[in-house]
């Protein structure tokens, strides 16, 4: 069986960055590469029905190995990587027995991974970290899920002992730009329930989601050369810098934690005649979330009213809701992974992702899909990390959680 450090460094190798703004799905052509040997690594280690389908969805069974019925369990995980740092040419860096000390990413540009700033190393103290080499993110997230979900299926294939039901897996593009779920074939996949492989910190079992919009600001404006522009300029980086301080300061990412809900500046590109402004809005709260919206909508209209009608326009749409709606009601899909958990001597980490995964839609589209730590941390970003020992944390919580279902459902 594959070491599960060496089959996450073969997948961190892909690039599979996804791009928003597109379309088709995949976003991106070179999703495909690692979703096409995603297919042909689940058909060597044994799975049965594997597929792939236009849209890039690889799905495969692990028939059930017992002679009562138990229901049909799934493990979810993407493998696109976030836009929002290079995923190209990753070169990870591995730290055997770390030592709890700062961690010299790149020596010639000064980038140091440090406890004293992410305190979550030191939880590793003493285990094999995986770092990059500060000039990309790793892609921990999500590859270290679909890492643990491979070697989940592989050990199980290897210990028919170990008793379960059908488990069905899923791997999906673009997540991160928030369509992973936009095509998943819920009845194709034919799971009562699943569980995205897509936390961070070992031990974490989330059930509650935040809700989720997406707003578009196109600012409208008029150029006129600057030395006659008195009276007749319309300066839109001008307005849409004003419409950022307009919104409440301390709604935003960096001062918010827990159940708190923000509004984020995603993206700013502009010029004197047109400025586009994106920003997501999120709140745990459906009706704090709804008033989110209204307020940002009011603060729009107010511009218009200031700077005149059409000076700011307006997209906005949903992009998902708080699954906790739906997982509250079969509540015994966290019972089951938090019993494996504590039969593994981990000690479950219950509370809401301050984030979304598939498993916030699925949920919505029948399938419940609480989230699962995958142990990675710092997303997104040139200080992402894993430690080996949190992979195959996370890989035996799912071979347990399949037991532990087979187990119950046992006349």
């Amino acid at each position: 069986m594959m070491d599960v450090l060496e089959r996450f460094l073969r997948y961190v190798s892909y690039h599979t960055t996804s791009e928003f703004g597109v379309k088709q799905i995949p976003s991106t052509e070179r999703q495909w590469v690692l979703a096409r040997d995603l297919e042909k690594e689940l058909r060597e280690i044994g799975m049965h029905d594997v597929s792939i389908d236009d849209h890039g969805y690889v799905m495969g069974t692990l028939p059930s190995n017992v002679d009562h019925e138990v229901p049909t369990i799934g493990f979810v995980a993407h493998y696109d990587t976030s836009p929002d740092f290079s995923g190209e040419n990753v070169k990870p860096q591995i730290w055997e027995n770390y030592d709890g000390k700062e961690i010299i990413l790149n020596a010639a540009e000064n980038i140091v991974l440090s406890p004293d700033e992410f305190p979550d190393l030191l939880f590793y103290k003493g285990q094999t970290l995986i770092t990059t080499d500060g000039t990309t993110l790793l892609g921990a997230d999500d590859k270290a899920g679909v890492t643990e979900i491979v070697s989940a299926m592989e050990y199980l294939i290897a210990h028919p002992e170990i008793k379960h039901g059908t488990i069905k897996v899923g791997f999906t593009p673009d997540e991160e730009v928030g369509r992973g779920a936009d095509l998943f074939d819920v009845k194709k996949f034919g799971a009562e329930w699943a569980y995205t492989m897509d936390g961070s910190k070992v031990g974490e079992l989330e059930y509650e989601s935040f809700n989720a919009a997406y707003a578009k600001l196109t600012f409208h404006g008029k150029m006129v050369h600057p030395g006659y522009a008195k009276g007749k300029m319309k300066n839109t980086m001008t307005i849409a810098g004003k419409f950022t301080t307009a919104l409440p300061e301390n709604e935003v990412p960096e001062k918010t934690s827990g159940r708190d809900g923000f509004y984020h500046l995603t993206s700013m590109e502009g010029e004197v005649e047109k400025t586009v402004l994106q920003y997501i809005i999120r709140d745990f709260d459906k009706g704090i979330f709804e008033n989110r919206k209204e307020h940002f909508k009011a603060v729009v209209d107010q511009f218009n009213e200031t700077y005149g009608a059409g000076t700011v326009e307006l997209e906005m749409f949903d992009q998902y809701y708080n699954m906790g709606d739906v997982v509250k009601d079969v509540f015994h899909t966290i019972d089951i992974a938090k019993e494996a958990m504590e039969e593994l001597n981990i000690e479950p980490i219950i509370k809401g992702i301050r984030g979304g995964t598939d498993g916030a839609r699925l949920s919505f589209m029948g399938l419940p899909c609480p989230n699962i730590f995958a142990g990675g941390h710092n997303f997104h970003g040139r200080y992402e990390f894993v430690a080996k020992e949190a992979i195959e944390k996370a890989t035996m919580v799912i071979c347990k959680v399949a037991e532990l279902t087979a187990e119950k459902y046992k006349k």
